[in-house]
């Protein structure tokens, strides 16, 4: 439980320091009975805070807070009190002996000193570790007040209180919509035009720049239309799906018949006149045959 507790007080202080301003080391306000508790609970005041803080810490007591100690010096154990107290800073209230001959309430005396003018902010950063429930409760209202008391012998940083977790989400809302940018889609427009100017190397003539006055005005009064994107399943990954095969038709097929019969017939025509070169010798061969009959029967005539 102790690491969990001190894990939130970090976060804590974290806040106040982004949200407020706060930066180490932390100016703590102490108050007169959160001096005399930790001597009773033999806790040591400035490790204590730093422990609760998470950082550095620079303890101090008004002068109301101091005389109030010092004006109890002969009870039993307040010296070791006074002691704690000489060695925290002191802190000028304004609240001299001369005009206050006794020293204000801790409610008043600090009120004075963390919001003099009622404006109900913590101009000057302090923590204010006081016993004091009626000075929490009115701190409280003050926007960006850490608050810390001893409970048991542990000590006790308060979380943010409604004004200031108030104040927070009004600057984290502002810090938002300062990096939104209306204008964009004009500049962008702007930004084509010179790049088209600068492509032709010649400006618009007058003309043209009063057309391009008017047509912006039209288009800017124009809404823009919205695209609706009707719901539904989507369709497939088109690189992902494998494309249709191609079916011959008809009128592919006949080509190819007649081109195949094309084919054929080249070597048809060939053997063809292979066969007709056969019976033609054959003939010039008869021919010459009976040519050289009547030569042999005229040669025996002869003889």
């Amino acid at each position: 439980m102790r690491g969990k507790r001190s894990k939130q007080y970090r976060k804590l202080m974290e806040r106040y320091c982004m949200t407020f301003g706060f930066r180490e080391p932390y100016q703590v306000l102490v108050d007169a009975e959160m001096v005399q508790d930790s001597c009773r609970f033999k806790m040591e005041l400035e490790p204590a805070l730093q422990r609760t803080a998470h950082g550095k810490v620079k303890p101090m007591i008004t002068q109301c807070e101091i005389r109030k100690l010092y004006a109890r010096k002969d009870e039993p154990g307040i010296s070791e009190a006074i002691e704690v107290a000489k060695s925290c800073e002191r802190r000028r209230c304004g609240h001299h002996p001369e005009d206050y001959p006794e020293p204000l309430s801790t409610l008043e005396c600090f009120q004075s000193v963390v919001d003099p003018k009622d404006t109900g902010e913590n101009k000057h950063r302090y923590v204010v570790a006081s016993q004091s429930q009626e000075l929490r409760r009115m701190l409280r209202g003050v926007r960006g007040v850490p608050l810390i008391y001893i409970k048991r012998s542990v000590m006790i940083l308060e979380p943010m209180s409604d004004e200031s977790v108030r104040l927070r989400a009004r600057e984290e809302r502002s810090k938002f919509r300062a990096g939104l940018k209306p204008t964009i889609g004009k500049r962008k427009r702007d930004d084509k035009d010179d790049e088209d100017e600068d492509e032709d190397g010649v400006g618009k003539s007058d003309g043209e720049d009063t057309n391009l006055e008017t047509s912006r005005n039209t288009e800017e009064k124009q809404p823009a239309k919205k695209k609706s994107k009707r719901p539904g399943p989507k369709g497939p990954n088109p690189l992902s799906v494998k494309k249709k095969s191609k079916k011959p038709t008809l009128g592919t097929k006949k080509p190819k018949k007649v081109a195949q019969k094309d084919e054929s017939a080249e070597p048809a025509a060939k053997r063809k006149r292979k066969r007709k070169a056969k019976p033609s010798t054959a003939a010039s061969g008869g021919d010459g045959a009976e040519r050289s009959a009547p030569q042999a029967v005229s040669n025996g005539d002869e003889a």
